[in-house]
């Protein structure tokens, strides 16, 4: 595999019990480019008594990179009161997203239990916000979703949409869990994929919904080399975001669990060279 990535991005759900800046710290420290931002991240920040003014100017002062910036999730599938709420948690997203020069907003699927034709008319309406901004919505496949189960579900509903701002946001967890390891997604073009997160399996069932049982690459049951290799073979040049959340990762000291992470994933990306 001769292929560059853009870099790699810390998901801030692995250092979740991290206050904001010393996440930013050990992301920079551990070896990582980038963040990527969640709603909630914005939401505790202005908790502490930061503005989003103020939380933007110390990202860009960190000098990463942000690699995505998240939404709240539901609006897929939202019930009609509650629509206008979540697409203007979008519209905010992607306002939050041009002033950090991120050209990603990404969101999951989400609660939600509107029928697959309002989910279509839903997704053309965030392809509709996005493209006004001019961003890309990725939009995560999670298959523990009751509705949106496959990939194959998600990828049919985008495509029925019929935006060009919207395409995949694969994980390499979800791909595990959900049947698709390794080479699994040989069938999806890679113009279809504007995102990619990581985190290795364990040799066990999933702890939680969402899971919480997720591990640095080389220390579970993903096969790191056949997915990366067919990343590059599908022409992905985007950032590969570390999201590893576990109750071990938010006991230790942010630093030390960013190190491990970009370690063990240059590791897997050096393998899948050789």
């Amino acid at each position: 595999m001769h292929h560059e990535f853009r870099g790699l991005a810390l998901h801030l759900w692995t250092v979740d019990t991290t206050p904001f800046e010393e996440a930013l710290a050990a992301a920079k420290t551990g070896g990582f480019g980038a963040v990527e931002l969640r709603r909630v991240d914005f939401e505790r920040a202005g908790k502490s008594g930061l503005s989003n003014t103020e939380l933007l100017g110390r990202v860009r002062m960190s000098g990463l990179r942000v690699s995505a910036v998240g939404c709240e999730y539901g609006w897929t599938f939202a019930a009609e009161a509650d629509r206008e709420r979540l697409f203007a948690s979008l519209e905010e997203a992607c306002e939050r997203a041009v002033m950090l020069d991120c050209p990603t907003v990404m969101s999951g699927i989400g609660p939600g239990s509107a029928s697959l034709e309002e989910g279509v008319a839903s997704i053309r309406r965030a392809g509709e916000i996005v493209a006004r901004h001019g961003l890309r919505l990725a939009l995560e496949y999670q298959f523990q979703h009751p509705i949106v189960s496959r990939l194959d579900i998600l990828r049919e509903l985008i495509a029925k949409a019929g935006q060009k701002s919207v395409g995949l946001l694969l994980d390499a967890y979800h791909l595990q869990r959900g049947g698709r390891p390794g080479r699994g997604f040989e069938d999806v073009p890679g113009t279809e994929i504007f995102y990619v997160q990581y985190s290795d399996v364990p040799d066990a069932p999933p702890n939680a919904v969402p899971p919480v049982d997720r591990l640095p690459p080389g220390q579970g049951v993903v096969r790191w080399s056949d997915l990366f290799q067919l990343l590059g073979e599908k022409g992905y040049e985007g950032w590969l975001s570390y999201e590893a959340p576990n109750p071990a990762h938010w006991t230790r000291p942010a630093v030390e669990v960013a190190r491990e992470g970009a370690m063990a994933t240059r590791r897997a990306l050096e393998a899948a060279t050789s």
